[in-house]
C-alpha cells in the first residue's frame, strides 16, 4: 500500500530536485487518488494486481492535478513505488516513459491502455 504520507513526500523530494512550485493544490484530489487502488465493492478489491493499482494510482494523480506543479513526475514516481513493493518495475527508455505519461495527462490514455502499457513494460526484480 502507497500512502498519501509517501505521495507527499516523493512530491517534495522531485519539486526541491527538479523544480517547479511546491504544494498541495487539492487535498481531496490527493487524497482520492491515492485511496483508488485500494476501493472496494462489495467487499472485494476492484484494483486486484499491482499493476492495476498502479495503473488507478498513476491515472488520477496525472489526471487530478491535485499538486500545484510536478502532478506527471509524482505520478509516475508513486506509480513505480507502488509497483516495487511487489517485486516489479518498469523498464523502458526514457522517451517512452515521457510519452506514456503525457499521452495520460492530454487524456489519450484510459486506465485499460495505461494498464496494457505497464503490463508491456513490467519486469520482475530479483530477489535480494
Amino acid at each position: 500500500m502507497i500512502t498519501l504520507e509517501v505521495v507527499v513526500s516523493i512530491h517534495g523530494i522531485l519539486i526541491k530536485r527538479y523544480g517547479g512550485i511546491p504544494g498541495i493544490r487539492d487535498r481531496g484530489a490527493l487524497e482520492s487518488a491515492v485511496n483508488r487502488p485500494y476501493q472496494t465493492f462489495n467487499g472485494e478489491g476492484l484494483y486486484k494486481t499491482s499493476v492495476e493499482k498502479a495503473a488507478a494510482l498513476i491515472e488520477s494523480i496525472v489526471k487530478n492535478h491535485p499538486f500545484l506543479d510536478g502532478n506527471k513526475r509524482t505520478g509516475y514516481s508513486a506509480m513505480r513505488i507502488l509497483l516495487r513493493k511487489d517485486r516489479k518495475d518498469i523498464q523502458a527508455s526514457e522517451e517512452e516513459k515521457y510519452e506514456f505519461v503525457l499521452n495520460i495527462a492530454e487524456g489519450k490514455s484510459e486506465f485499460d491502455e495505461i494498464k496494457g502499457w505497464i503490463e508491456k513494460k513490467i519486469i520482475e526484480l530479483a530477489d535480494r
